[in-house]
């Protein structure tokens, strides 16, 4: 198989806060051609980069507000976040644990520090991801999946290398939990210094990569640092990681569902009028009650 190259190493943006328990950089949609079709169906990518926060009795985080059109999938590396939504779905997303959110027809949802974490206080490090939905799925039936870590699927490594977690999708023929509309993996590669791990994906696939701790090396040759963004071209499909410290790495790659994408805030739909009618549900009370 041919290697499939680095196109960019991205630095983090400025970070800015997200109500006032999320201070992220956001990778997508973002500068150089990482616009909300880059890296399709992956449609937003904010990284709460590891961050202090002071001990709080009042939890930090998003009051209530609505979605429409995708998923939001909050993967937790340190800190705990509480999450309520309307359509029933909720509960609290630990270290290491994955809340994968569909938002679909219509929800409301919030997300505060979890009570007893706000609390002590501590390091806080999450990212949130946005995954579109095609049209046929856009107004299906909101649902919400829990992933904790203790019972997410595993490859281990040789030579006492690491594991790769696998959230959704597949490597080496072990799948994930998640169920995904569309063609999507989703990893986390944890490497112990100098191990090696090989990926394959359809060149087509819209692939990155994001250092969510330690150094590595892309197909041993491109250095990539703590808190940086790696986007792969759409040619070839292999390509190896090399840890050159102890890393986590988020790995993403998924097949472009290739639909006009149509974004306003908290919607995102095909058409302009498709985004009227949501903020025209949205305020007819359609999407359900959920307490402040």
């Amino acid at each position: 198989m041919a290697t499939k190259p680095v196109e960019i190493v991205v630095n983090p943006r400025e970070p800015h806060f997200v109500g006032d328990g999320f201070r992220v950089h956001n990778f997508i949609p973002s500068a150089y051609r990482l616009d909300m079709q880059r890296m399709d169906p992956i449609i937003m990518l904010d990284y709460n980069s590891k961050f202090y926060f002071d001990p709080s009795d009042t939890p930090r985080g998003v009051g209530v507000h609505p979605h429409r059109g995708f998923e939001t999938v909050t993967i937790a590396y340190k800190g705990k976040v509480e999450h309520h939504d309307s359509s029933g779905g909720g509960g609290i997303i630990g270290e290491g644990d994955v809340q994968w959110m569909t938002a679909a027809s219509g929800v409301l949802h919030k997300e505060f520090h979890e009570r007893e974490w706000s609390k002590k206080g501590g390091d806080f490090q999450m990212v949130q991801l946005w995954v579109n939905l095609p049209a046929k799925d856009k107004m299906s039936t909101p649902k919400y999946q829990a992933i904790e870590n203790a019972t997410m699927s595993r490859y281990v490594l040789e030579d006492n290398g690491g594991e790769i977690e696998i959230i959704a999708g597949e490597y080496k023929g072990i799948k994930g939990s998640a169920s995904t509309f569309t063609p999507l993996h989703l990893f986390n590669a944890k490497l112990h210094k100098n191990a090696l791990a090989t990926f394959d994906f359809p060149k087509h696939f819209n692939t990155a990569l994001l250092v969510i701790e330690g150094e590595i090396i892309v197909n041993e040759s491109e250095p990539v640092k703590e808190d940086q963004f790696v986007l792969m071209a759409n040619e070839g499909e292999t390509f190896t990681i090399k840890a050159t410290a102890d890393a986590i790495v988020l790995v993403l790659s998924g097949e472009p569902i290739g639909e006009p994408i149509a974004a306003h805030g908290p919607f995102v739909m095909n058409t302009k009028q498709e985004l009227i009618q949501a903020f025209d549900d949205f305020n007819k009370g359609k999407f359900g009650y959920l307490e402040e």
